[in-house]
């Protein structure tokens, strides 16, 4: 379903492509949640265990700004996943100010159960575009979100 707005071509295409995007982007995100919730974590707190697991330790606002969160949400996200094992935080020695986030071994662990089926899932979505639409639509959506 595209927009029912009537007016300039132009504003019809972007508006219909919005739509799009958007619902594309929902229905993926709302699949893949499920079997993230199934392994007791939100997608917040994936993304947390993911950077940390494939970057490795980082300060914390060094972690909203690759995952595109706030501070305040970030902290919430962090302190739960704390809470439950999954990450420690230190305070860097260099600036005691800066709060570096890193995972426990029982957040290793569960990041590397989790992390497969995940990807996996998200493959078997993408497998409806060719390896040239893939890379297109990687960077139609680089460029639109640095727009």
């Amino acid at each position: 379903m595209g927009t029912h707005f009537k007016g300039p071509e132009n504003e019809v295409r972007s508006l219909d492509a919005y739509i799009k995007l958007v619902r594309c982007t929902e229905s993926l995100a709302a699949s893949l949640e499920r079997g993230l919730k199934a392994a007791g974590l939100t997608v917040s707190q994936f993304g947390v265990l993911e950077a940390l697991y494939h970057l490795g330790s980082m300060h914390q606002n060094v972690l909203c700004e690759k995952l595109l969160k706030s501070g305040g949400n970030l902290t919430m996200v962090v302190d739960n996943l704390e809470k439950n094992g999954l990450v420690r935080r230190v305070r860097d020695s260099r600036d005691r100010r800066r709060i570096l986030v890193k995972l426990t071994d029982k957040g290793d662990q569960k990041i590397r159960e989790v992390f497969p089926a995940h990807k996996s899932a998200i493959v078997e979505k993408f497998n409806v575009l060719s390896d040239e639409e893939k890379q297109t639509l990687g960077a139609l959506c680089k460029r639109l979100g640095t727009a």
